[in-house]
């Protein structure tokens, strides 16, 4: 039986177990399966390696990405520059920790990026939010982080006006607000000077139109919302489970 599986705090609405179970249905691979785990707190992640110990790699959601770090005994380099991990391989008894967030995000906007697409404002300051920046630098894009707490590397909710919303044509919502089942919240942008130039992307998948998406929608801008980027980081994962490692 090859297992594999996600951990986080609550997961009753998780992608991956149903993204999974359908592919390794869809192809044939009756000895796999892939379960939820829910951890109270990550210290019981040892007890849970302890207790299934034929699994072979692990998702890992809200709000352990971060922590999870001091767990790993090898990370790569994206793990090391942003200090978010979303996968890992277990091997010969060690945790192998990656992050395919980045990869996911950066294929899935790159196909939508206009030539003036040059800098964004990347709403949110937590552990996706440092995959987003990551993925924007590999790009060549200029980002601004906007965050509820204000300091000197980022601004304020409070800052955007339309000077801010004029030269940031793509904005990036890397923030839970909007997501299910709190679906009447968004973040607090002046959406009115949003254009048909604009490019909003929303990491949240559950509503597919959140408010935030529905808003920048009625101005004309572009949308996209965060299933293809699942997708992409879930095919990710399981190519990094299976490629054979020096």
């Amino acid at each position: 039986m090859y297992r594999y599986g996600l951990i986080g705090k609550t997961l009753k609405h998780s992608f991956s177990k149903q993204y999974f179970t359908d592919k390794f249905s869809k192809e044939g691979l009756k000895d796999y399966t892939y379960e939820n785990f829910e951890l109270a707190e990550i210290n019981k992640l040892p007890q849970l390696l302890s207790d299934n110990k034929d699994l072979k790699g692990l998702n890992i959601t809200i709000p352990y990405k971060q922590e999870v770090i001091p767990f790993l005994n090898v990370e790569n380099e994206i793990v090391q520059a942003i200090g978010a991990c979303n996968c890992i391989k277990l091997e010969n008894g060690n945790l192998l920790g990656y992050n395919t967030d980045v990869m996911g995000f950066r294929d899935s906007l790159k196909k939508r990026l206009k030539p003036y697409h040059k800098s964004a404002l990347v709403l949110g300051s937590g552990g996706a939010s440092k995959g987003v920046q990551y993925a924007l630098s590999e790009l060549s894009i200029e980002y601004t982080v906007v965050s509820r707490r204000k300091d000197i590397n980022q601004l304020g909710y409070e800052d955007l006006g339309e000077k801010e919303m004029n030269n940031n044509l793509l904005i990036i919502n890397t923030t839970p607000l909007g997501m299910f089942p709190a679906i009447d919240n968004d973040p607090p942008i002046p959406y009115r000077y949003i254009t048909n130039r604009h490019l909003l992307f929303d990491l949240i998948y559950n509503p597919p139109k959140t408010k935030f998406l529905k808003k920048g929608e009625e101005q004309g801008a572009e949308i996209v919302n965060g299933l293809e980027m699942l997708i992409l980081q879930a095919e990710e994962s399981w190519r990094i489970w299976n490629e054979k490692t020096a």
